[in-house]
């Protein structure tokens, strides 16, 4: 089994930052793309930020320019630096990595529970 397990959210006024990681552990051969979706109440769940293995990013349009994805592959690790942040950024933050167990599987998505960001006004 792979688990994700997600840090780093909480509580923070409008214009501050904060730092979310995300360790994948558990059996697995090999990971692709790690990212990170949110989901704020009544809302549907949406891409904030992902990154392949080579490195290569995709974000959101509203967090452009002011979160930024990282990743550790040796740790298996995932991290979103979020800066300038907004009440509309309140929401759920959802870990989710594309992973196989064994060489000759195909990729897979996983999620972590999620981690509650909240941003005051």
């Amino acid at each position: 089994q792979v688990q994700l397990v997600e840090s780093g959210g909480g509580l923070v006024q409008a214009g501050g930052s904060l730092r979310l990681s995300c360790e994948a552990s558990g059996s697995i051969f090999s990971i692709n793309t790690m990212g990170w979706y949110r989901q704020a109440p009544g809302k549907q769940r949406e891409l904030v930020a992902a990154i392949t293995s080579g490195g290569s990013t995709n974000y959101a349009d509203s967090v452009k320019g002011r979160f930024t994805i990282s990743r550790d592959n040796a740790k298996n690790t995932v991290y979103l630096q979020m800066k300038s942040l907004k009440p509309e950024d309140t929401a759920v933050y959802y870990c989710n990595a594309d992973g196989k167990r064994v060489y000759y599987s195909d990729y897979l998505p996983y999620w972590g529970q999620g981690t509650q960001v909240t941003v005051s006004s």
